[in-house]
C-alpha cells in the first residue's frame, strides 16, 4: 500500500479570487496550511479589472460564513446584507481584508505554470498517489520556484480565456487584425477615455447574458448623454428574440438581476439598440474608412461599426494541468459528475443541484477544480455555489466525509442563466421559454417586445 503524501504539506490553492480566499479560510479553520498563488499584483485581481460593474446578488450572497468568522476579530464589519456591491467594492472591503488576514499564505504575483506529480509525468502509475503534488510558480520577479503540496484546489478562474467573436467557437478571420477596436469585457463608461471611445460611435456588442445587458444599458445611458449624442448599439444574438431573451425579469428572485434584464430591453425598445438575430459571425473585415464590417457564416454582411464589444463567454485555462489527470466532460469542460448538474440546455443558476467534494473530484485524487473554473464554459455560476463547493472540499482534504457529503444549498431561480446550448436547437425542439429563432433579421422590438418574460435565457453573471 503506497504511503500517504505528508500531511504537513500546505494545501496550494491557486488564485485568490473569492473562491481561493474562501477555500484558505476553511483549510486554516481545519487546521490546514494554505499556500494561495495568485498571479496578479492584489487578490481579487480579476474582480478588480471589472470594479465598475455591480453584481447582481447582494452582500448577504456574496461573502462566505467562514471567512466571515476569521475576519470577525480584525473588527471587519460586513457591510449592509441587503445592498449590492460592485467589483470594486467586492474587492475592496471583503476580498482584500481577506487576504491581508491571511497574511503570507497570500502570495501575489505568482503565475502557476504547471502542476504534476513529483517524479511522475501523466504517464506513470507506479507510487503515483504516494507523491506529493508539484506546483512550478513563476514570479513576477522573474524568480521561479517549485512548491510541493498533499493537495491542489485550482480556483483560478475564467476570466483571463475570454471567447471569441467567432460563432465557431474560433476566432472569426480578422478578429485578431481588428485588435485595437475589439474590448472582451464590459467598458466603464464612466472612464472619461473610455467614455470617448464609444460616445457618437456605432457599437456592436455580441453576447446574450448579463455582461452583454449591461453594456446595452449602459451605450443607451450614454446615448442619452448630453456628450453621447450619435452613440447607437448593434446587439447581435446567435439565437432569436424570444420571451425569455431577457431573463426572468419582475419574477427573477434576485431583483437585481431581473432589471438587468429590463434595462437590456428597453434600450432596445427606445431604439438606442438595434437587434441582429441569427447571425454568427464568420469574418470581420474594415472598409475604406478603416471602420469594421462584420460578416455572418451565411454571408451576410452589417453595416460598418466603430467598436466591437464581444461578450460570448468565457473558457477554463487548462494548460497549466497537462500533466495532471482530469476527468472532463467533453462538451462543457467541465468535471463529468458535475456536468449533468449544470448543462446550460436544462438549467438555470438556481435549478443546479446542491454538489461538492465528489461531483468535483478526478481521476488524479487530491485535485479540485473549484469556483468559476469547474463549471467550464456553463455560464451558471453563483458566488454562492462556489462558497459551498470549497466547504466540501476542504472537508474533505481534512478527511471528514460526513461533513463534506452534507451539501446544502439554496440557489434563487430564475433570471438570466439558461444557456448557451438552446441557442443552435431547432425550433421543433424548443419548449415554452426556449429560443424560438425567427428568421434572421435586423429588428427595432419597439411595441412588438414579447409581453411575457420567460425564466430561461443567457448567461448568468459577469
Amino acid at each position: 500500500m503506497n504511503a500517504p503524501v505528508p500531511a504537513e504539506l500546505p494545501v496550494v490553492v491557486i488564485g485568490a479570487g473569492p473562491a481561493g480566499l474562501a477555500a484558505a479560510a476553511h483549510l486554516v479553520e481545519r487546521g490546514i496550511e494554505p499556500l494561495v498563488l495568485e498571479a496578479g499584483p492584489v487578490a481579487g485581481a480579476a474582480v478588480q479589472e471589472w470594479s465598475h460593474v455591480r453584481l447582481f446578488s447582494t452582500w448577504g450572497e456574496v461573502t462566505d460564513p467562514v471567512a466571515e468568522k476569521l475576519l470577525a476579530p480584525t473588527g471587519w464589519t460586513k457591510p449592509e446584507s441587503s445592498t449590492y456591491p460592485s467589483g470594486g467594492d467586492w474587492a475592496a472591503q471583503y476580498l482584500q481584508p481577506l487576504a491581508d488576514v491571511l497574511g503570507n499564505r497570500v502570495r501575489t504575483g505568482a503565475q502557476v505554470t504547471g502542476v504534476s506529480r513529483a517524479g511522475r509525468d501523466r504517464i506513470v502509475d507506479a507510487d503515483r498517489e504516494a507523491q506529493p503534488f508539484v506546483v512550478h510558480v513563476q514570479h513576477s520577479d522573474g524568480r521561479e520556484e517549485r512548491v510541493f503540496a498533499r493537495a491542489v484546489i485550482d480556483a483560478s478562474g475564467t476570466w483571463t480565456v475570454p471567447s471569441p467573436a467567432g460563432g465557431s467557437g474560433l476566432p472569426a478571420l480578422g478578429e485578431h487584425a481588428a485588435a485595437e477596436k475589439i474590448t472582451y469585457r464590459v467598458p466603464d463608461l464612466k472612464d472619461p477615455a473610455v467614455r470617448a471611445r464609444y460616445a457618437g460611435k456605432r457599437t456592436a456588442v455580441i453576447g446574450s447574458g448579463a455582461s452583454a445587458f449591461t453594456a446595452l444599458a449602459s451605450l443607451a445611458d450614454l446615448a442619452k448623454a448630453d456628450d453621447g449624442a450619435g452613440t447607437k448599439a448593434v446587439w447581435i444574438l446567435r439565437r432569436g428574440i424570444s420571451g425569455s431573451t431577457f431573463g426572468g425579469g419582475t419574477a427573477d428572485q434576485l431583483p437585481a438581476r431581473g432589471a438587468l434584464g429590463l434595462a437590456a430591453k428597453a434600450a432596445v425598445d427606445e431604439g438606442h439598440a438595434d437587434a441582429v438575430t441569427g447571425f454568427r459571425t464568420e469574418v470581420i473585415e474594415r472598409d475604406s474608412g478603416g471602420r469594421l464590417v462584420l460578416i455572418a457564416e451565411d454571408g451576410r454582411r452589417l453595416d460598418p461599426i466603430d467598436e466591437l464589444i464581444v461578450l460570448t463567454g468565457f473558457r477554463p485555462d487548462l494548460s497549466f494541468l497537462s500533466e495532471i489527470r482530469l476527468g472532463l466532460d467533453e462538451r462543457l469542460q467541465a468535471p463529468i459528475a458535475l456536468a449533468p448538474l449544470i448543462d446550460p440546455n436544462q438549467h438555470s443558476c438556481g435549478t443546479v443541484y446542491p454538489h461538492g467534494h465528489r461531483e468535483l473530484s478526478h481521476p488524479e485524487q487530491g485535485v479540485y477544480l473549484v469556483g468559476m473554473k469547474s463549471y467550464g464554459r456553463a455560464p451558471t455560476f453563483l458566488a454562492m455555489t462556489g462558497y459551498e463547493q470549497v466547504r466540501s472540499v476542504v472537508a474533505a482534504i481534512a478527511g471528514d466525509i460526513e461533513s463534506a457529503d452534507r451539501v446544502e444549498l439554496t440557489l434563487p431561480e430564475t433570471g438570466v442563466c439558461g444557456g448557451a446550448g438552446l441557442f443552435d436547437a431547432p425550433e421543433a425542439d424548443q419548449t415554452d421559454g426556449g429560443c424560438c429563432a425567427p428568421a434572421p433579421q435586423l429588428i427595432q422590438l419597439g411595441t412588438a417586445a414579447p409581453a411575457e418574460e420567460g425564466s430561461a435565457g443567457g448567461c448568468c453573471g459577469a
